[in-house]
């Protein structure tokens, strides 16, 4: 479709009365389980387009080059799998559809927009040495927040750690011992803190930083908080880092496809296997459930010598995350 055709652009509360007619009318032949799977993907849908209601200059106008700049909202800041990413896209599709049988639209702009095939092996992008330094010298140091977001990186990428293991830590979690630092993590589907990740120099140094210049805090107290007028002091959520990483890779330029703020973590593993550290070790940092896993970051370590990137940076308009 022609970013030329007129825009079709619809308040919450019209999308949420299209939707309802999408599952209950147009795939009413459809089985219930199938009209649930619908639903449940086009939530996601709802919710972009429900963030973007209010900003005349950003609204989802329901043309192919808006439903191009949703796809790229699933893989860098929902960061789904290909094959989710194309199943979301389908859903869209669908829906499109109606709205042409509806005669709202004139073409389905999500028609032009393919989603991504299977990958037939681990495709998660990593930065090499030097974009990681590029990387920290873009993330300021005189600033609390900029200290606090030091902190952060550099916990993924040399500490290995996920933005859900970083949200979820509290001040208490830092165990300093004569072994060294380590952090109690909770991971994703864990029920309960029951991992401790040793951190090397380059991982506990800016986190040290970050402690000494913050406002005390007790061992309950989020080891990331918010710095935001309405928020301050309350818990960074995944979202808010997703979106500040994901505003220094582009500070940076290094942010390309493929790279996303959980490149980060899988960056982390090569830097140890280029040092010499053994690949056991390395899968248990990671808290890689086989040793399968650890050896395809194992059969990418040259990926982080000079000049390896991909392909080179992408021009983003995405509106940066709370901070």
């Amino acid at each position: 479709m022609s970013d030329s055709a007129p825009p079709l652009r619809l308040s919450v509360a019209a999308l949420a009365d299209r939707l309802d007619g999408f599952v209950t009318d147009y795939l009413k032949d459809k089985s219930p389980e199938t009209r649930g799977t619908y639903r449940r993907t086009l939530n996601e849908f709802e919710r972009y387009h429900a963030a973007r209601a209010g900003r005349p200059s950003s609204a989802f106008r329901f043309v192919e080059k808006d439903v191009e700049a949703y796809k790229t909202y699933l893989m860098d800041e929902r960061e789904l799998s290909q094959v989710s990413v194309s199943t979301y896209l389908t859903a869209l599709r669908r829906l499109c559809d109606y709205l042409v049988a509806r005669g709202e639209l004139a073409e389905n702009p999500a028609r032009g927009v393919k989603g991504n095939r299977r990958p037939g092996t681990h495709t998660r992008g990593v930065l090499t040495e030097a974009e990681v330094e590029t990387l920290m010298e873009a993330i300021p140091q005189i600033t609390e927040i900029g200290r606090r977001d030091r902190a952060l990186v550099a916990l993924m990428v040399f500490g290995g750690l996920s933005e859900v293991e970083l949200v979820r830590a509290d001040v208490g979690d830092i165990d300093r011992t004569l072994m060294g630092t380590f952090l109690r993590v909770q991971g994703k589907g864990r029920q309960s803190k029951d991992e401790s990740v040793p951190l090397d120099g380059p991982a506990v140094d800016p986190l040290e930083i970050y402690l000494m210049e913050r406002e005390p805090a007790g061992p309950d107290a989020p080891l990331f908080v918010s710095l935001g007028h309405r928020s301050a002091g309350t818990r960074l959520n995944t979202r808010s880092v997703r979106g500040r990483v994901n505003g220094y890779l582009r500070e940076a330029k290094v942010k390309r496809r493929g790279i996303s703020p959980h490149s980060l973590t899988h960056t982390a593993s090569l830097i140890w296997l280029n040092s010499g550290m053994p690949v056991e070790e390395v899968r248990r940092r990671m808290r890689h459930g086989t040793l399968e896993t650890t050896m395809i970051s194992f059969k990418k370590q040259g990926l982080l010598k000079p000049g390896a990137g991909e392909e080179g940076p992408e021009n983003e308009s995405q509106e940066p995350a709370g901070v």
